[in-house]
């Protein structure tokens, strides 16, 4: 991604996986050379690349090295090093029984203590504004809510969750989260349990193996993307901070869902369908405390995700435009239609949500009735663009 420091636009690398953990900062040039680091391409070969787009400005081969070995020395390169890395990592995690809280003292405290002071004052921030609404009190099924950071989203992480409180601790709660480093399998399961500042949420292992089979892919090949992922993670801590251990979760990462399903929705294409039957059946015949929760973000749309325009008061009010209309399928529980509202434009707009919202949706086909947007916002990225979110109660 594109950053800009003391003047200079700089470029930043991150590993989507978390297998490195720090971000390493490149000039131009240096990310030129990174770019041409293809496993083909020899130092000759980048000089003249090199010299022809630059008009001949000549590239020493000491500095190429530097470039090779300082991405190397940071595990950015697929070498030795890199893949000692990941087997340290994948190995950590595949031992272990619970998931660390990955973004604790990052985007949230780590200690209890100051955790617990952060979200008292995320909500009594925002809660001023959730009572205001008037909301209905029919006991929820399920909830659409951010997974965007707290201090740009939690307002609605707040509207969301609030109402969501006012009904007692479910017994057991879905959450289907946004797998981002990818992965080819459409839904990603573990058996882990998460940690959280607040105390260890338990996973629901029966319900995680009743749905493993449902699968005819192997569900935990990529748990590995599970370590890192935070949509999920921010949604378990807020379930901590109201109930406390009680609530056992369902974590599933919404992974891609295949080149198919560009052309149609996801349940007529067989693995997803049969996936989400059995999610359907397994919530129809749980307690009516049970809720089904999708951690995610709508558009992201500007420099930062690759659009080639600055954003504008009337792109902002396009894809609120957009976005509103395909929530209008949301709260009519329709998944089909909103699936392909998202996807008339190819999803232009990077709907990251679309997979979990879809799941969720089916989910609770025929067991929710009826959908009420608590409150709509974007927020500006800081490399330049927007993101909006939602929080949507299913009753």
């Amino acid at each position: 991604m594109p950053l800009e420091q003391d003047g200079r636009t700089l470029v930043c690398l991150q590993d989507p996986e978390g297998l490195v953990e720090d971000p390493a900062v490149l000039s131009p040039v240096a990310f030129f050379v990174a770019s041409q680091l293809d496993g083909k391409t020899d130092v000759v070969d980048i000089q003249h690349t090199f010299a022809r787009r630059s008009r001949g400005v000549l590239l020493m081969s000491e500095d190429i090295m530097k470039v090779v070995e300082f991405l190397d020395q940071n595990g950015f390169l697929n070498t030795e090093r890199y893949f000692a890395l990941r087997e340290h990592v994948v190995d950590a995690f595949a031992s272990s029984e619970t998931r660390p809280a990955y973004m604790a003292g990052k985007s949230y405290p780590a200690d209890a203590k100051d955790a617990r002071a952060f979200l008292d004052d995320l909500f009594a921030r925002h809660d001023e504004a959730t009572h205001a609404t008037g909301a209905t009190e029919v006991r929820l099924r399920g909830l659409v809510v951010p997974h965007i950071d707290f201090g740009r989203g939690g307002h609605v992480y707040v509207r969301g969750y609030r109402r969501l409180g006012k009904q007692g601790a479910p017994s057991t709660a879905f959450i289907f989260g946004v797998a981002h480093a990818g992965g080819p399998a459409p839904f990603i399961l573990t058996r882990k349990h998460f940690e959280t500042p607040l105390g260890l949420m338990e996973t629901d292992t029966d319900i995680v193996d009743a749905l493993a089979a449902a699968c005819r892919w192997n569900p935990f090949e990529h748990e590995i993307l599970h370590r890192t992922e935070h949509s999920i993670e921010f949604q378990v801590l807020m379930l901590a901070y109201l109930y406390g251990p009680s609530v056992r979760i369902v974590p599933i990462l919404c992974g891609a869902f295949s080149a198919e399903s560009d052309a149609m929705p996801p349940d007529e294409i067989e693995d997803i369908a049969a996936f989400l039957a059995r999610c359907r059946e397994v919530v129809s015949h749980s307690d009516e405390s049970a809720v089904v929760i999708a951690g995610a973000d709508l558009a992201h749309v500007g420099r930062r995700f690759g659009d080639s325009f600055d954003i504008t008061d009337g792109i902002v009010r396009l894809v609120e435009q957009r976005d509103k209309e395909d929530l209008s399928f949301v709260t009519a529980r329709d998944a089909g239609r909103f699936y392909r509202s998202v996807m008339k434009d190819g999803n232009a707009r990077r709907v990251c949500g679309l997979g979990c919202i879809y799941a969720t949706l089916k989910t609770l086909e025929g067991i929710a009735q009826d959908g009420e947007i608590l409150q709509y916002d974007h927020a500006p990225d800081p490399a330049g663009g927007i993101v909006s979110f939602a929080g949507i109660a299913l009753a």
